[in-house]
């Protein structure tokens, strides 16, 4: 009876003190989840109020909030939609995992912590928090692509995280991480998913399906939260997250085509855990511990925002999804949660790190727990800024890249061209993990080696030491060569496979020579910083200094010299481009329909390539767009649709400014991908959301 009593009276005043901050936060006019985690701190045993829960009590319901917001994010997600945003979610995750490892370890370098504390440290801070962003995207009414792709690249993180805890568990026992363990561990993960998937795909949807013609609400429910649970504890036992488990249980159910019924029955059990897993966090706030590490809860919340915002904001941006997906996407993964309070924890369990690291992290999450529900609001209006603060090359490249990409995308498979593209890239990692294996190497060996030359050839200890960096770096060198090579060769391979030679037009004149040159660099700076991030988060602990992230970054750099030079001479090439839009446009008759102006555009399509589809939209009186400038009016910040050219009357405005304002009976000619077009097209005809209401 005692430890009933004790649970009722953990539950009781959880969900009575969560419910009158909950209040008084939305009176305000601020997002509940801020409430609950105040809830958390008046309830925890770190503040002299009279009032304190049971914490392991709490932290016990609070898994059930965890496991019932991830199964409900999987009903949104069938592992259609999961496979289709995979490519752009593991690319950005691998990018952005890989910089917070690094930066993470620099830090903890910094303020003197030991090497694995500081590998730790760089663990903690890579991973984002699902529940936390799930939780502020139901309450900011976010959905659509941007929630998609966010929570693929969630997921991929979980799937991250799972290898580096047990990468930091052979470190830390001192057993070491052989390329043997590392196989056996992404083989039994892989077998793990694989199998689940293809067992639940033949037993799940069925079973729901059968359940649902019952016509039991009740019945509905209890059998979905039972699959939930019952695969999340699958998931543990196989030493899993049960955050994974619930995930896949939700897209499992999703395939049966009810998941709208499941979704509906179970929101109000998950809206009640949810609440109670923000409360445990808020118990986990110690302001004492905050106060005496303040300058590393501080430096560690800046790197967890900025850092994300970048890593995440390139990964998104490079893989076609525009500048201002990019940024949110950025802005919204920009804290740490419940997976940097297992690996802290795990550091502290194995020995391998002091007791400070555990309520630094806590501190860390808590705030950027704080700050996530007011990055995301902000990320719409910084995206404009952004866009409109970029130089105009860089909008015109910005606006074109996604056409591109979605034409590498849309491009048929030819069989020879794709061997060629899976060679390239097989080579590329192997000369990366050649390279990496090198680095390692060397700086594990270096004082035998050095041994070795002293006694061979009676040099110095000194001089036998550089010698064997010499030879090093010597055998070095082809590696990376071959990576800058084979960079080169992929990005050529894509970038024609984008944007085929146009030999056909105008006495075999190359019309796309001048996107592809841009497209060819791009691509060819994103293949080095997918395989040179994770070389430089994986060699770090190995090296003093950050000289592999700046030899790094002294590449970008010089790539970066070269990629704004082919951007200044791509707005050459719209000008010109627009230019002869203008005439087409002009040439039709006055009353020309749209559908005739759709047929002029689709022949200029082959002596235009790498400007997209150009779709012309007229501008009626009832356009909200009439009387507006560009500036006002932000249609490539808000969309991500570019006007090329303005026809109007007898002629037309090439590549027209921010000032240049609308008229009635304009037709805009806009580039962009489909998606980008539509968005454009629904704020002209206004259909669709005004940039001042607009929500992400």
């Amino acid at each position: 009876m005692h430890g009933a009593h004790d649970f009722l009276k953990a539950l009781a005043m959880v969900l009575c003190v969560a419910a009158v901050t909950s209040v008084v936060f939305q009176r305000l006019r601020q997002p509940v989840v801020l409430g609950y985690i105040l809830a958390g701190l008046i309830i925890g045993p770190h503040v002299p109020i009279p009032l304190v829960a049971d914490a392991t009590i709490v932290q016990t319901l609070s898994e059930l909030g965890v496991i019932l917001l991830m199964f409900s994010l999987g009903l949104e997600f069938s592992l259609r939609k999961l496979f289709q945003v995979g490519p752009t979610a593991g690319l950005t995750a691998v990018i952005q995992c890989s910089l917070m490892i690094w930066l993470g370890f620099v830090v903890g370098r910094a303020f003197g912590w030991t090497a694995r504390e500081s590998i730790f440290t760089g663990a903690i801070i890579a991973i984002s928090s699902t529940t936390i962003i799930a939780k502020a995207f139901d309450e900011q009414g976010i959905q659509g692509k941007l929630r998609e792709l966010v929570v693929g690249v969630l997921i991929v993180e979980d799937l991250i995280a799972i290898l580096l805890m047990a990468a930091l568990t052979a470190i830390s026992t001192g057993a070491g991480l052989s390329a043997g363990q590392l196989t056996l561990t992404v083989g039994r993960l892989a077998l793990f998913l694989v199998g689940l998937v293809a067992v639940g795909l033949l037993l799940v949807p069925r079973t729901v399906r059968a359940v649902h013609r019952l016509n039991r609400p009740e019945t509905l429910l209890v059998s979905s939260v039972g699959i939930c649970f019952a695969t999340a504890q699958l998931a543990q036992e196989f030493g899993y997250s049960v955050a994974l488990g619930a995930f896949l249980a939700g897209t499992l159910v999703a395939e049966s085509g009810k998941e709208k019924d499941v979704e509906h029955l179970v929101q109000p059990v998950r809206d009640m855990f949810a609440a109670i897993f923000f409360v445990s966090v808020g118990m986990l706030i110690d302001p004492g511990l905050i106060a005496q590490h303040w300058v590393a809860v501080a430096v560690l919340t800046l790197v967890v925002i900025v850092g994300k915002l970048v890593g995440v904001g390139l990964g998104v941006f490079l893989t076609g999804n525009g500048t201002r997906t990019a940024i949110q996407s950025g802005m919204s993964l920009a804290q740490i949660g419940e997976f940097s309070f297992i690996i802290a924890g795990l550091g502290l369990s194995l020995n391998a790190t002091g007791t400070f690291l555990y309520p630094v992290a806590v501190a860390v999450s808590a705030i950027t727990t704080l700050t996530t529900p007011f990055l995301i609001r902000a990320s719409g209006p910084v995206a404009n800024y952004v866009d409109r603060k970029l130089p105009g090359p860089l909008q015109t490249f910005a606006a074109l890249y996604g056409t591109w990409v979605e034409n590498l995308r849309a491009a048929p498979p030819r069989q020879t061209v794709g061997a060629k593209i899976r060679r390239t890239i097989r080579l590329l990692l192997l000369d990366s993990a050649l390279l990496t294996a090198l680095v390692i190497g060397t700086s594990v060996a270096l004082k035998r080696i050095s041994l070795a030359i002293e006694s061979t050839v009676g040099l110095s200890a000194s001089v036998a030491r550089l010698l064997g960096i010499g030879l090093a770096v010597v055998l070095a060198i082809p590696f990376g060569v071959g990576i800058i090579r084979m960079a080169r060769q992929l990005g050529v391979l894509l970038a024609e496979t984008a944007l085929p030679a146009s030999t056909a037009v105008k006495g075999r004149l190359d019309l796309a020579a001048a996107p592809r040159r841009v497209l060819v660099l791009t691509l060819q700076l994103a293949s080095l910083l997918i395989v040179g991030a994770p070389m430089v988060a994986l060699t770090q602990p190995f090296l003093p200094g950050v000289q592999g992230a700046v030899a790094l970054l002294l590449l970008l750099v010089v790539f970066g010299v070269g990629f704004w030079r082919s951007a200044t001479n791509l707005q050459g090439h719209v000008r010109a481009g627009s230019q002869v839009i203008v005439e087409t446009l002009a040439a039709q008759s006055h009353g020309g329909s749209t559908k005739a102006h759709d047929a002029s555009l689709e022949a200029l399509h082959p002596v235009l390539p790498g400007l997209g589809e150009p779709t012309p939209i007229r501008l009626m009186a009832s356009s909200p767009a009439v009387g507006r400038t560009l500036a006002e009016l932000n249609l490539r910040g808000m969309t991500g649709a570019t006007v090329l050219a303005i026809k109007r009357g007898e002629g037309g405005v090439v590549v027209p400014t921010a000032n240049e304002q609308l008229r009635e009976g304009d037709i805009l000619a806009l580039a962009g991908t489909h998606d980008a077009i539509d968005a454009a097209r629904s704020v002209l005809d206004g259909s669709g959301a005004q940039p001042e209401q607009a929500v992400p």
